[in-house]
């Protein structure tokens, strides 16, 4: 990814975007019992199109906007959304994205990922919660919604930040006639 920047503000812009209509719009509906959550969708999308370190400051900076937006305890949703972001952008860097169902399979994964380090990190915290299986319910249930939920956002965010992405397509070869003598 070629950063300038005019793609700094667009990143800044989805990012900002993304917690506002989490809080104001996603949290107020729900799906099945559960309440869609957009971030770590974004930040995997945005970590598979820009790589780790890009997935990384990107979750982080997400994260640290929805603490501050709650009124949490500063740091777990950027520690979070940190690991899922780099986890992004490491797979891209990794591997090929050989298929369209890799993008949601990975932000399904990714968030589920994320749902148990947060509760792992709020119990570790001593955060005092209600635990049942409940929970386990709603975990799975946000997994299936963040498959669903990154079907159009993938293709969004790629869109938006399409002047910045570099083709890993092989060069044309040109089509002048190489010189006599050249190897």
């Amino acid at each position: 990814m070629i950063l300038t920047p005019q793609i700094y503000v667009r990143i800044g812009l989805m990012l900002l975007a993304g917690v506002i209509l989490q809080l104001s719009f996603l949290s107020e509906m729900t799906v099945f019992g559960v309440t869609p959550f957009v971030l770590p969708v974004l930040v995997v999308c945005i970590g598979l199109l820009g790589g780790a370190v890009i997935g990384a400051v990107c979750g982080f900076a997400v994260g640290l906007l929805l603490d501050s937006a709650l009124l949490q305890t500063l740091g777990v949703s950027s520690l979070v959304f940190l690991a899922v972001g780099y986890l992004a952008g490491r797979y891209r860097e990794s591997f090929e994205l050989s298929s369209p169902l890799v993008p949601p399979a990975l932000a399904a994964g990714l968030t589920l990922f994320g749902s148990f380090v947060f509760a792992a990190i709020q119990l570790m915290l001593g955060v005092d919660a209600p635990v049942s299986l409940l929970i386990i319910r709603e975990m799975v249930l946000q997994t299936l919604l963040s498959f669903i939920l990154a079907v159009p956002l993938y293709p969004a965010v790629r869109w938006a930040l399409r002047p910045a992405l570099v083709d890993e397509e092989p060069q044309r070869r040109s089509r002048l006639p190489t010189p006599i003598g050249a190897p």
